[in-house]
């Protein structure tokens, strides 16, 4: 199966994708879709929603998942993360790709299996798992590559759970 991970932002909208067997994962690509400070949040918009889309008519990915909204105190940034979550649901919908979410917690806990772990272990365990021979850099794009590796390992353990039932 192949996994689209999605860490989204207006500016810097991670990416990473994966391929696993089982329990065995294998790194497809992962990198960044930037838009300009001085573009329009439209165009913003536009951008992420067309490299969403290049994306999934190059891997073909059958699932996303995506970094559920974090709003801490600064309203007008979760309202724009807001904003380009819509486009890439939208992207992947067009494309009829299932997203799934999860919490920043859900997913250090599934590559680390601390979730008050530092971005620099999430990093090490991300670069273990898919066996690459640097950290996976920037932030946002090993923040994809977490979240595409925290829903294969939802995806196994829903399995396992589903059939000794």
């Amino acid at each position: 199966m192949i996994i689209l991970g999605i860490d989204p932002g207006t500016a810097i909208t991670g990416y990473g994708v994966i391929e696993t067997w089982g329990n065995k994962f294998k790194l497809l690509d992962y990198g960044c879709i930037r838009t300009d400070a001085g573009m329009f949040l439209e165009h913003r918009l536009e951008k992420i929603y067309q490299g969403v889309t290049a994306l999934i008519n190059l891997y073909h990915p059958q699932e996303a998942a995506i970094e559920e909204l974090f709003f801490n105190k600064n309203a007008r940034t979760a309202l724009a993360v807001g904003h380009a979550r819509g486009v890439i649901y939208l992207a992947a919908v067009h494309k009829n790709v299932v997203i799934n979410e999860y919490t920043p917690l859900q997913v250090k806990q599934a590559v680390v299996g601390y979730g008050r772990a530092d971005k620099h272990q999430v990093q090490y365990m991300i670069k273990t798992i898919l066996k690459m021979p640097a950290l996976p850099k920037p932030d946002d794009a090993a923040d994809a590559l977490a979240i595409a590796i925290c829903h294969a390992h939802s995806r196994i353990i829903d399995k396992n759970i589903n059939e000794k039932r």
